[in-house]
Formats: C-alpha cells, sequence, structure tokens
C-alpha cells in the first residue's frame, strides 16, 4: 500500500525573495524622488518669477502623492515643465502613471502633452517667432523622452502581472497535488477499511461466537466466568472495529459522526472485564481535559492488554495519581504465574501511548520493576490536558 502523504507537496507556493530595490521603505524612495526633482530645478530656475518658482515647488512636493493620484500629480509637474527646462519630476509622474493605468489612449495623450510642454517656448508669444522646423524636431526629440517612461511604466505593470499570475498558477498546482494525495489518501483507507471488515472482523466474530458456545456448554464456573470474559472482550471489540471502519470509509467527510470517545468514566467497567485481578486506587480532578482523559483510558487499557498477553496468571494494580503541575497513572503488574503463550507483538502500543504523551506535553516510561513484573506510567502535565 502506497503512503498518500508523500505525495503531498505542502499549499504553500514557493515565492522568490524580493530584490533589494523593493526592499526600500516608500517614504524613502519619495524623499530621493523628491530631492532629484528638487535638484533638476535648481539647476533650471535662475531668474524666474515668483510664479514660476511657485509652480516647480509644487510639482515638487506633489510627487509625495503619485502613488494615490498618478494622473492628478502628472498633471501639476507640467505648468512647470512649460516654464522651466526641466526633466525628473513630470517623467517620474507619467513613470508612475504608466505602471498603474492601463488606459492606452490615455497614457498616448499623457505622453503628446508632455512633449508638447517641453517643446513649446515660453512665453507663448515667442511662438511665431520661434523657427518652426527646430520646434518640430524638438516636439518629437521629447516625444521620444516621454514615450520612454511610458514603456518603462508598461513593463514594471506586465512584470508585476506576470508574477501575480505566476504565484496563481502554483497555488492552483500545490491544490491540485493536494487533491490528488487526498484521493490516494481516500482509496487507500477504503481498502484497508475493507480488509477489516472483511478479514479482522469475521475473525473477531467467531471467537466472540465460540466463546458463546463455550460460556453455555461449560459447567465449571471459572471456566464459564472465561469465556463470558472473552466473549464480553470480542463483542467491545468489534464495536470498536466497527466504528474504526466507518470513520476510514468516511475519509474525512461530514457523513459519519464520530462515537463517544472513551473517559475516566469507562475506566472501572474497562479494569472489572479486564478478565485478570486488578485493583484500582486514587482519584482524579473532574475537570481534566478528554484528550487527556482518553491518553490516561488508553494507557490503562494497553497495560492490561499486555498483561494477559505476556504475563498470566499476573496481578495488575492501576493507581490514578495527580501532583501540583501534574497527574497521571501507573500500571504495575507482578510476575508470571505460568508460563506464556508465544503470541505476536511489535511494542506498537507503547510506542502510541509515547506519541500520545508527547501531543498532550507529558512524559511515558515503561520498564520491568525489580521483582521481576512490570511498570508503565504516564505523566501529563496540568496545562496540557485540553
Amino acid at each position: 500500500m502506497t503512503v498518500a502523504a508523500s505525495g503531498a507537496r505542502g499549499t504553500a507556493s514557493v515565492r522568490r525573495p524580493k530584490a533589494w530595490w523593493a526592499r526600500i521603505p516608500g517614504p524613502v524612495v519619495d524623499g530621493l524622488v523628491v530631492a532629484v526633482a528638487v535638484a533638476d530645478v535648481l539647476f533650471s530656475l535662475d531668474d524666474s518669477s515668483g510664479v514660476t518658482q511657485a509652480l516647480a515647488a509644487l510639482a515638487c512636493l506633489a510627487l509625495v502623492a503619485r502613488r494615490r493620484l498618478p494622473l492628478a500629480v502628472f498633471l501639476l509637474t507640467l505648468p512647470a515643465s512649460l516654464m522651466l527646462d526641466i526633466v525628473f519630476a513630470p517623467i517620474a509622474a507619467l513613470f508612475t502613471l504608466a505602471e498603474r493605468s492601463r488606459d492606452r489612449r490615455l497614457l498616448t495623450v499623457c505622453a503628446l502633452l508632455l512633449a508638447l510642454a517641453g517643446a513649446a517656448p515660453w512665453p507663448l508669444d515667442l511662438l511665431p517667432a520661434h523657427e518652426r522646423t527646430w520646434t518640430a524636431v524638438y516636439f518629437f526629440y521629447t516625444l521620444a523622452t516621454a514615450v520612454a517612461p511610458v514603456l518603462m511604466g508598461q513593463l514594471v505593470q506586465t512584470r508585476r502581472d506576470l508574477r501575480r499570475r505566476l504565484v496563481e498558477i502554483e497555488e492552483a498546482r500545490e491544490h491540485e497535488r493536494l487533491l490528488h494525495s487526498q484521493a490516494v489518501l481516500a482509496r487507500e483507507r477504503a481498502q484497508l477499511a475493507r480488509e477489516m471488515h472483511d478479514v479482522v472482523s469475521h475473525q473477531v466474530s467467531l471467537i466472540a461466537v465460540q466463546a458463546g458456545a463455550l460460556q453455555v456448554a461449560a459447567t465449571d464456573p471459572d471456566f464459564k466466568e472465561g469465556a463470558r470474559t472473552i466473549r464480553a472482550l470480542s463483542v467491545d471489540t468489534l464495536d470498536e472495529l466497527r466504528h474504526m471502519v466507518a470513520l476510514l470509509r468516511a475519509s474525512g467527510g461530514r457523513a459519519t459522526e464520530l462515537t463517544p470517545q472513551p473517559t475516566l468514566a469507562d475506566l472501572r467497567k474497562l479494569v472489572t472485564t479486564s478478565g485478570i485481578d486488578v485493583t484500582l486506587t486514587g482519584e482524579l480532578p473532574r475537570d481534566i481535559g478528554t484528550p487527556a482523559q482518553r491518553a490516561l483510558y488508553r494507557t490503562v487499557q494497553e497495560a492490561l492488554t499486555n498483561v494477559r498477553k505476556h504475563a498470566p496468571g499476573a496481578c495488575a494494580a492501576v493507581r490514578l495519581w495527580h501532583e501540583p503541575g501534574a497527574f497521571g497513572v501507573t500500571v504495575t503488574n507482578t510476575p508470571p504465574t505460568r508460563p506464556s503463550l508465544p503470541l505476536p507483538g511489535s511494542r506498537q502500543g507503547l510506542i502510541g501511548l509515547a506519541e500520545r504523551a508527547e501531543l498532550l506535553g507529558g512524559a511515558f516510561e515503561s520498564g520491568a520493576t525489580g521483582g521481576g513484573g512490570y511498570r508503565v506510567t504516564l505523566r501529563i502535565p496540568a496545562d496540557g490536558d485540553t
């Protein structure tokens, strides 16, 4: 059977780190842009009038808002571009507009306006006396200059769109991988459910039937009680198997609700139906969380199962305890009084108990005692019972 989890590569998209210039804070970039624009204006002021200086200052300061109001900022830079021989402020504003706008006609008109503002003489009443040929040449030269920031802005916009599209494609691929792994997992769970239903449940049902027949036919009271215990355990095992089969077939869907999980309230029944001599002592606080109660129950269940398998005739003691900051359970059994039958064992039960303890932030210990018995202990911190 394949492992479906190996097919999932994670749902988080792999994103490339930003370039160094993209990591510069926005206010720092705005400050640099305004500083360069002011320097460009200072080289062109000479003996300009107060109105010209005011319009130039407005064009430089407006660059701070070029990301929020790109078109308005660009229009505010045109008067200063007409009156002064400045380049940086209108080009920076036009680049920002081209980076954010998808209206090609608007960008064309803005480029033409910038070319007209740069080529027209100031004052405008000098236009008739100005040589028309050089005016036309300078217009096309300025137009070529104005087209450059438009093309660069559109290139940045396209690059940003492509990056966003690549991220969307990668996320879609990751989602497809996740769906594929979930489908493989669902098939494996369905196959496992069929195997459990067809093989394990059938064999446990035969054990329950045979134990019931032995209980009816037995005359010895001890033999009759043993058969009754076997039958009761087989029935309980069948119930848990049916629940597991239903859960596996549900594959995480909402069609099947989980049956109630065992808690500390079921611990006494577990002890009395274990088929061995067990004493239960101690108490635990009533406000223990459900995950912790389930871990305590499974620890006692696994320990008593191991006593039945590996220590026939032994007695067991289950002690519930709590102390400041922690609580838990300790199960200790005496040495076996008769040889045990060879039964398969992989220690997966103890490994599972250790994993339960780790999930709750606790600790699990198991090992032989000095007198030839065995002891398991589950310790859970008081703040890990949720």
